[in-house]
């Protein structure tokens, strides 16, 4: 917008309202487009979420059983807990990652 105010006072201003009705146009469609993008990035996010928990909501099913509470009582057991906590928070990290949005660009500074 600075820079059709600019131009028109350089160059004369008879396009002035069709350059700003044009630039709010595209401005309107950039919001939306945005905003649809976000829906579908918090899709990502909570798919990333539902990943990450439904391991562990097995686990803690499987815990009910003393066999299993045995299993993982042992130091394999516990290195096999480690090691999928950690998967998990890294694959978490990674579709967040993936998911996330870029940021607008400023033209102006």
């Amino acid at each position: 917008m600075i820079e059709a105010l600019r131009i028109a006072r350089d160059v004369g201003g008879s396009d002035l309202g069709r350059v700003l009705r044009t630039l709010s146009a595209f401005l309107r469609e950039d919001a939306h487009s945005r905003a649809e993008m976000e829906a579908r990035q918090s899709w990502t996010v909570n798919a990333a979420r539902l990943a990450m928990a439904a391991p562990w909501v097995v686990l803690l099913l499987m815990a009910t059983r003393s066999t299993a509470l045995v299993a993982y009582s042992e130091p394999t057991g516990i290195v096999v807990l480690a090691l999928g906590g950690a998967m998990s928070a890294l694959a978490y990290w990674a579709m967040v990652r993936i998911g996330r949005l870029p940021q607008d660009e400023r033209v102006l500074r």
